[in-house]
């Protein structure tokens, strides 16, 4: 099994998709890698040698990966809800960020749906 970057990576995967699981690296950059090294795309993760597992990694120590890459996200986050921007506000307040509609849809930010009683009508 190849651990690359703290990952374990998925023996009977192609290595294209293999490395994806690698948070910070998607189809593109995974290609870029394997090209690099010289690894054929459709070799799967069980056929790559020492040697192909060594030449990966080295590549791969050129990009900011995994734990490095997340830290710097929420550090970005951070700096945001700490300026008071509007960016940050929606983080702090848990809503969509990039101009997505709220009024229906946004479930995943929102989370579960909250019900709101209605007003006791006065009786006579």
């Amino acid at each position: 099994m190849a651990r690359i970057s703290g990952v374990d990576l998925p023996k009977n995967k192609r290595g294209v998709i293999a490395l994806t699981y690698i948070f910070g690296i998607g189809n593109t950059k995974s290609s870029e890698v394997l090209d690099k090294c010289g690894v054929d795309h459709s070799t799967k993760v069980n056929d790559w040698t020492d040697e192909n597992i060594k030449a990966i990694r080295e590549v791969l120590s050129e990009y900011k990966l995994e734990g490095a890459l997340r830290g710097e996200i929420q550090m970005n986050i951070k700096r945001l809800m700490d300026i008071g921007c509007y960016r940050g506000l929606r983080h702090r307040k848990g809503l969509p960020v990039r101009g997505q509609r709220t009024q229906t849809n946004a479930r995943t930010r929102k989370g579960k749906r909250k019900t709101v009683a209605n007003k006791k009508k006065a009786t006579k």
